[in-house]
């Protein structure tokens, strides 16, 4: 999963929990994270490293939504909620069911679901703000009800738009990974909207495929690619195989069948253009080689495609604020995370 997240992702995920400044260095350790990027201008850690420090907190204080909540989410409601929807016919049954077991659960939050012109749309609902980081919250909320519902019909559900009840934060650029498809900011309700159509999509999953998708909580429905009808994402999937080989801009637009002018036409109508595609996938690839490989600076260098070991680093300090030295000491006494390879 060659995808990077900002640091707001894990600054904010301390928020609700009682985790004194002193103790966060020692669940970012267990989590392969350097402390010092807490404070690095423009840092990023990976999806799994994010995942790793999120179960790190759930287990320590009992909460699967940890200190996002008045009340907490007990160890195993996750498990009890993915149960409770596995049974329905379909993915309106689910849904259904969905937003009457958080209606249980929790005073302070909620979901509501219309549909209308086509539309399915699926809101947040504060009956009080939260205790833990508003935007963070909202944030994961959102795509937990996408990523289990994804997940229980065996199919990636297209995100037509999306709206958040908070400013745009800076670091929406993420959202394009995330969110795909036109998101708008201060609005009235945080909400997601998909094709009415899939309502009727039978629900494909079981309980004995329950347990691989509980243990890979929350990347699994955190992050899920859509390169099948997002461009950007096409663009990031075709420089992940041939980077080396066919990275041009020319390269990528032949091999989606298309012109360079309708390549930058489309990207352009996902708010981002080719070359910060092909520096965020580089990023992303820098970031992941320095904390789960020991690839030299230089190899790493050339498989991105740079002349020279100071061409790299110039840019991977505009991409994060440190040189890749930088990242890699800070990283070196830490454990090394699951699926660390040489």
């Amino acid at each position: 999963m060659t995808v990077t997240v900002s640091m707001h992702f894990v600054n904010e995920l301390f928020r609700g929990v009682p985790v004194a400044e002193s103790a966060r260095g020692g669940y970012l350790e267990r989590a392969g994270i350097s402390p010092f990027l807490l404070t690095a201008t423009h840092g990023r850690v990976t999806v799994d490293q994010f995942s790793t420090l999120y179960r790190l907190l759930v287990n320590e204080y009992d909460d699967e939504t940890p200190g996002f909540f008045a009340r907490p989410l007990r160890g195993g409601t996750l498990k009890l909620l993915c149960l409770s929807v596995l049974e329905a016919p379909t993915l309106k049954v689910a849904l259904h069911r969905y937003t009457l077991f958080f209606r249980i659960v929790l005073d302070d939050f909620g979901y509501e679901y219309s549909v209308e012109d086509g539309l399915l749309r699926v809101a947040l609902v504060e009956h009080r703000p939260p205790v833990g980081s508003r935007i963070l919250v909202h944030e994961l909320m959102l795509k937990l009800f996408h990523g289990i519902a994804s997940w229980m019909i065996a199919r990636k559900i297209p995100l037509l738009k999306m709206e958040c009840a908070y400013p745009q934060p800076a670091h929406s650029a993420d959202y394009l990974y995330f969110y795909p498809g036109k998101v708008s900011f201060e609005r009235r309700q945080t909400a997601i909207y998909i094709d009415a159509a899939l309502f009727e999509q039978p629900i494909r999953q079981t309980k004995k495929h329950l347990g691989a998708f509980l243990r890979r909580a929350p990347a699994d429905w955190f992050y899920v690619s859509f390169e099948d009808r997002v461009v950007s994402h096409r663009v990031r999937e075709h420089l992940s195989r041939h980077l080396a080989s066919s990275g041009s801009v020319h390269d990528v637009a032949g091999a989606l069948h298309m012109s360079v002018r309708t390549l930058a036409r489309r990207l352009a109508a996902e708010g981002t253009h080719f070359q910060a595609v092909k520096d965020e996938f580089r990023r992303d690839f820098a970031i992941q080689a320095l904390t789960r490989t020991e690839r030299s600076l230089s190899a790493i260098a050339d498989e991105l495609g740079f002349q020279d070991l100071a061409c790299f680093s110039r840019a991977f300090k505009a991409w994060t604020g440190n040189s890749p030295a930088a990242y890699r000491r800070a990283t070196t006494s830490l454990p090394k995370p699951p699926g660390a390879i040489p």
